[in-house]
């Protein structure tokens, strides 16, 4: 079951080519506060708080929290978090880089559409290659991590995307992506 369920939820945002934003209002609590590590980018309301809850039930971990949490935090803090179960507000969640940015409740929504429409007018075949980089980077050695840049550089020249970037550099104006 959770090798179908949680996991593989998880593994999807985590594999999906294109960025994730999370957007966090309330508490996230077990599994959610997971789907939101999991997230490429994270904003939280001020009244946000995440919660690592399974020790508060005598359970352990899912949903890739204990692989999601100490690559953000370091293997001390995650243990902290996990074995206490204790609730982390917006601020602090911020702070030990959960988050990428707290805003007030009411601009929670505005942020985070913001957020998706920068990425969406951007060059999508970049920020996807960039993704695959770095998920792989926390995975690998650096030799495989300088090898993986190395092909993805390959790949990106031949986008449609990176010659507009480049000419828009020589021309000295603002780049028009296509998403190609």
């Amino acid at each position: 079951m959770i090798r179908l369920g949680a996991q593989r939820l998880i593994t999807a945002v985590l594999d999906c080519e294109k960025p994730v934003l999370a957007a966090v209002n309330g508490t996230a609590a077990g599994i959610g506060a997971h789907l939101a590590l999991a997230c490429d980018l994270v904003i939280a309301a001020e009244s946000a708080r995440f919660i690592e809850v399974f020790v508060r039930r005598g359970l352990v971990p899912d949903g890739g929290g204990a692989y999601l949490l100490p690559r953000l935090v370091g293997p001390q803090k995650a243990k902290e978090l996990m074995f206490f179960g204790d609730a982390v507000p917006a601020a602090e969640a911020a702070r030990l880089g959960l988050v990428n940015r707290v805003v007030p409740d009411a601009e929670l929504e505005a942020t985070a559409r913001s957020w998706a429409e920068r990425l969406a007018q951007g060059p999508t075949r970049a920020v996807a290659l960039t993704k695959q980089l770095v998920n792989a980077s926390l995975d690998g050695g650096r030799a495989a991590a300088l090898a993986a840049e190395a092909i993805a550089q390959e790949i990106n020249m031949t986008t449609a995307d990176a010659n507009e970037g480049v000419a828009s550099f020589v021309e000295r104006r603002s780049p028009k992506y296509l998403g190609r």
